[in-house]
């Protein structure tokens, strides 16, 4: 299909647009810190050596890019298309998924009932690593600062936090990835809304 990727088709540059002009160095970083691929700069190279030739504007196009470049070659799961990686890196870069996933953890804490829980599932480390530290901050007095927890302990003025963690992450059971996939890499957190407030968090 076409390289789109944009999850509002009618905002924004679309994935093929982007590759049509990025340089070859900011490629290699997108890839690298979006797509955590470790073949990045092989990948990169690729793209802007196949793009001289003519524009890619196919999904099939660029999967068939990288699949040349580097193959199956030091994948623990083969049965991974060789492309994945590349596809995410495009997809969260075209659609700014990191900052809106940051605004909206912000967002949605103050629209949060007392009692009311809040549940999230992310697909990968990178979606994981901020959801996770949103909740720890939040579900800690002065949002884990240390210096100002120890001082509120010694004056016996210890807030209560805005959210309780509700146990730990939850991941897929065996026969839940059987059955489908594409839930393998997702981890689910929960988390409950106190009385705390939410001034200084």
């Amino acid at each position: 299909g076409p390289l789109d990727m944009r999850m509002d088709p009618t905002r924004g540059q679309s994935a093929a647009e982007w590759l049509a002009g990025v340089t070859e160095r900011e490629l290699r970083e997108v890839i690298a810190d979006y797509g955590e691929e470790r073949f990045a700069q092989q990948i990169a190279r690729a793209i802007v050596a196949a793009r001289a030739h003519e524009p890619i504007q196919r999904t099939g196009q660029l999967a068939a890019i990288v699949a040349k470049a580097i193959g199956t070659r030091g994948r623990r799961d083969r049965s991974q298309d060789p492309a994945t990686r590349t596809f995410q890196a495009l997809r969260i870069h075209v659609n700014q998924e990191l900052t809106e996933l940051s605004l909206a953890l912000e967002r949605i804490l103050p629209r949060l009932a007392i009692g009311g829980r809040l549940a999230i599932i992310s697909f990968h480390s990178l979606e994981d690593r901020p959801v996770k530290q949103f909740l720890r901050r939040h579900a800690q007095a002065y949002g884990g600062d240390a210096r100002l927890a120890r001082l509120a302990i010694a004056t016996r003025t210890l807030p209560v936090p805005p959210l309780k963690l509700i146990g730990r992450a939850i991941s897929p059971a065996d026969a839940e990835m059987a059955a489908n996939p594409r839930s393998r890499s997702a981890h689910l957190r929960v988390a409950e809304r106190t009385e705390g407030a939410l001034a200084g968090w």
